[in-house]
C-alpha cells in the first residue's frame, strides 16, 4: 500500500523563498521534461537515478522537502524513497505543476535558471562590457593586442572554441588573468557558448578592478557561429602557473570584492559549530580537479567555481542553506562567493588554512544509499546465457552511452519508464540480468524487476565496464530503446551541429529573463555595481 504524504502549496512556498526560509522543491522527471517548464528554483533530480545524487544534494534528513511531477506519478514513489532514507519533512507539491501555475507561479525553461537569469539581471544592471562576434573576429584578423579567455569547463572549450582562445574556467579568471595579459594595454575577450559565463567573467574582472580593457564576447560561441564565423576544435591551450606578483594583486582585488558583496569569513572552529545546526551548509572545494586530488579538507565537495556559479541549483539544492567555500589562494572562494552573496545565498569563505588541513586526498566520491542485496553473474557466464537465447540484458546507462556502445541484444531503459509502464515496459525473457556503466544505479533496479516479472534477476558485476575489459563483444545502434529520449536536455549551446534557429531561439529566451524574474519575484538577487557607481541596486 502507497505510503501517504501531505500536500503542501505553492504559495507557502513561495513565501518560504521569499523569506529566504529553507526550500527543497524538487522535480523529479527526467531532465528533458524537466527543461520544459519549473519554477525557478525548483532543482531536477529524477526518479531515474535518484540515488546517485539525493544525499549529497540535500544532505539533511529533516529539511522541508517537497517533490513534484507533472501528473506521471513519480513524484509518490520518490517520495517513498526518500522517506525509508530517513528523511522525514516530505510533502508532494498540491496539485504539481497546475497547483503552482494556479499560485501566479512562473514556468522556466532550461536548465540552470536561476544562474541564467541572475546573468542577465547582471548584465542589465551593470551594462557588462561586451563586443560583437564581428568585432572581435576584426581584432584577431588585425593581429592586435588581445587574448580570448574561455570561461567554460575544459571539456567544453576542447569541443568548440574562438580561434585562438585560451581555457581559463571562470572562477580561474581573476587568478591567472595578470599572468595572461601582462601588459595593461592587452584587451581581454571573455567568452562562453551563450551568455552568462562569459558576462559573468567579464564582470568579475571589471568588479575587481584589472588594469586591461575586458569585454564579454556578445552571445559566445552561438553568436560567433551565427555571424558565420568558423570555430577551432580540439585545441588545448590552458593556462599555467601563477606568478607571486599576480597573485598577491588578484588576493587584494577579491577580498575587496567579496567584502563589498557581504561574504562572512570563518575559521573551522565556525564550520564545526555551524556543521551541528539545524541548518544546511554545504561545504565547497572551488579549486581546479588536479588540486583538490592532491589535498583537500576533509568532507569538501570539489566544485570548481565557474561551475558552482553556473549550476548552483545541481549543487546547493536546498535554497536558503549556508555555503562555505575553501580555496588555498585567497583569490577563487573570494570571488566565487562574491557572486552567490549577489545570489542571494549566505556565503562564508573559509579562512585560517594551513596546508596540513588540505589532509584528504583523492577526487571527490558521492554518497549513495545502500542498495539491496542481489545476485550477480560475470561476463563469461552472461556471455554464455546469451548464446542460448533466454536472457534479456536492460541497460541503464545514458540513452548516448548506451547507443554509442552497449552488449549485443541490452535494452536501455530508464527507470522512470519502470515506474509508469511496469510489466508492459519490459521484453518477454525466462531471465534479466541488470547493468549500467559501473553496474551502481542498475543494482537499485533489481528488486523492481524481480517482483514485476516474477522471474530470476541478475545484477553484472562490474556492468559495461567489466563487459568490456572482458574483451567481449559490443555493438552501437538504437534497436531497442524502452524509454524516450528524456534522460539528458540537448543544450541549445553544445555540440557543432545545432541549428541556427534553435540558437537563436535559445538567445532569445535569455534576453527576456529579466522580465520573468520581475513577473515571479521569488529570486531574492542584489546586483553589486561596479565601486565608482551606488553600491547596490
Amino acid at each position: 500500500m502507497a505510503k501517504h504524504f501531505p500536500l503542501r502549496d505553492a504559495a507557502e512556498i513561495q513565501q518560504a523563498l521569499r523569506q529566504q526560509q529553507e526550500v527543497a522543491l524538487v522535480d523529479v522527471r527526467d531532465e528533458a521534461r524537466y527543461a520544459q517548464g519549473h519554477p525557478l528554483f525548483a532543482v531536477n533530480i529524477p526518479l531515474s537515478k535518484l540515488e546517485l545524487e539525493w544525499l549529497d544534494r540535500i544532505p539533511r534528513r529533516d529539511t522541508p522537502v517537497t517533490l513534484y511531477d507533472n501528473g506521471e506519478g513519480l513524484a509518490q514513489a520518490a517520495a517513498e524513497r526518500a522517506a525509508a532514507w530517513g528523511y522525514s519533512d516530505i510533502a508532494l507539491l498540491k496539485d504539481d505543476l497546475a497547483g503552482w501555475r494556479a499560485a501566479g507561479g512562473e514556468l522556466f525553461i532550461d536548465v540552470n535558471s536561476p544562474s541564467k537569469a541572475f546573468g542577465e539581471l547582471v548584465e542589465h544592471h551593470n551594462q557588462t562590457p561586451s563586443l560583437a562576434a564581428e568585432q572581435v573576429d576584426a581584432l584577431l584578423r588585425d593581429k592586435a593586442d588581445v587574448v580570448v579567455l574561455d570561461a567554460r569547463r575544459f571539456d567544453e572549450y576542447h569541443t568548440m572554441s574562438i580561434p585562438g582562445g585560451i581555457s581559463v574556467p571562470g572562477g580561474e579568471l581573476l587568478l591567472r588573468v595578470r599572468d595572461i595579459a601582462p601588459s595593461p594595454d592587452t584587451t581581454v575577450i571573455v567568452n562562453c557558448a551563450g551568455r552568462t559565463r562569459s558576462i559573468i567573467g567579464t564582470q568579475s574582472l571589471v568588479n575587481a578592478g584589472i588594469r586591461n580593457p575586458v569585454y564579454a564576447l556578445r552571445n559566445g560561441t552561438i553568436g560567433w557561429t551565427l555571424a558565420g564565423l568558423s570555430l577551432e576544435q580540439q585545441q588545448s591551450r590552458r593556462y599555467g602557473a601563477t606568478s607571486e606578483t599576480a597573485q598577491r594583486h588578484a588576493v587584494a582585488q577579491a577580498r575587496q570584492v567579496a567584502d563589498r558583496a557581504g561574504v562572512a569569513r570563518i575559521d573551522a572552529a565556525t564550520l564545526a559549530r555551524w556543521q551541528q545546526e539545524a541548518r544546511t551548509t554545504y561545504l565547497f572545494d572551488v579549486r581546479d580537479a588536479e588540486e583538490y586530488a592532491a589535498g583537500h579538507l576533509p568532507g569538501s565537495r570539489h566544485v570548481p567555481g565557474g561551475q558552482l556559479v553556473q549550476e548552483t541549483d545541481h549543487y546547493a539544492s536546498v535554497r536558503g542553506a549556508r555555503i562555505v567555500l575553501v580555496d588555498n589562494d585567497g583569490v577563487r572562494a573570494s570571488m566565487t562567493a562574491s557572486w552567490l552573496a549577489q545570489m542571494g545565498w549566505d556565503v562564508a569563505v573559509l579562512d585560517s588554512l594551513q596546508p596540513r588541513d588540505f589532509s584528504a586526498t583523492g577526487g571527490w566520491s558521492a554518497q549513495v544509499p545502500a542498495a539491496p542485496r542481489a545476485e550477480t553473474v560475470s561476463p563469461q557466464q552472461l556471455s554464455d546465457w546469451l548464446k542460448q537465447g533466454d536472457t534479456q540484458v536492460l541497460d541503464f546507462t545514458t540513452r548516448a552511452n548506451h547507443v554509442a556502445s552497449h552488449i549485443p541484444g541490452a535494452a536501455w531503459l530508464l527507470r522512470s519508464t519502470l515506474q509508469q509502464q511496469g510489466l508492459a515496459a519490459l521484453p518477454a525473457a525466462e531471465r534479466y540480468v541488470l547493468t549500467c556503466g559501473s553496474s551502481l544505479l542498475a543494482g537499485y533496479a533489481v528488486e523492481q524487476v524481480a517482483a514485476l516479472t516474477s522471474k530470476p534477476v541478475y545484477l553484472l558485476a562490474g556492468g559495461n565496464s567489466a563487459w568490456r575489459n572482458a574483451g567481449l563483444p559490443t555493438q552501437a545502434g538504437d534497436e531497442q530503446l524502452l524509454s524516450p529520449a528524456i534522460d539528458r536536455y540537448r543544450r541549445p549551446y553544445e555540440g557543432t551541429d545545432i541549428d541556427a534557429a534553435t540558437m537563436q531561439a535559445y538567445l532569445d529566451w535569455e534576453f527576456g529573463l529579466v522580465a520573468q524574474l520581475d513577473r515571479d519575484g521569488t529570486h531574492g538577487f542584489r546586483v553589486l555595481q561596479p565601486e565608482k557607481q551606488s553600491a547596490t541596486a
